[in-house]
């Protein structure tokens, strides 16, 4: 029996719409003949790894979901989450590795965190929190 995350962070709804009109304006091209009908599995691939993707938010673990597969990490491992330049958000495990969390920004972090029961360490010089000027923020229980 699988458990219900805390949180589902997904990307954009207008990523799966616009898969979806694709696949909708390929149908006429793929009924022409049957040597179109491989063009079908652009817009159908797009729409299946638009509705999969994201990041799902568990009290003691993340896990990483992208169009095959996917990474279940502990909150235990994970030493800090950092946004980049861009916004997006990736997790620094504890053996150096780097995961991007799909689908997570610098906007929603503060809800991943509060999700899981997490609070954002403290910065040492002006007491806010490390994430705010898209710093690495670390995790404390």
């Amino acid at each position: 029996m699988s458990r219900r995350p805390a949180l589902r962070v997904r990307k954009s709804g207008t990523a799966l719409v616009a898969s979806g009109i694709a696949f909708a304006g390929a149908m006429p091209l793929a009924g022409v003949s049957t040597a179109y009908l491989p063009v079908l599995l652009i817009p159908l691939t797009a729409l299946i790894w638009s509705w999969r993707a994201g990041t799902d938010v568990f009290p003691d673990e993340l896990r990483v979901r992208a169009l095959f597969g996917g990474n279940r990490v502990p909150w235990s491992r994970i030493t800090e989450l950092a946004p980049d330049q861009r916004g997006r958000v990736s997790a620094l495990l504890d053996n150096g590795n780097v995961i991007r969390l799909t689908g997570v920004t610098r906007d929603n972090l503060p809800l991943v965190l509060a999700a899981a029961g997490k609070s954002p360490a403290a910065s040492e010089d002006d007491g806010d929190t490390a994430d705010a000027e898209g710093e690495p923020a670390t995790v404390e229980p």
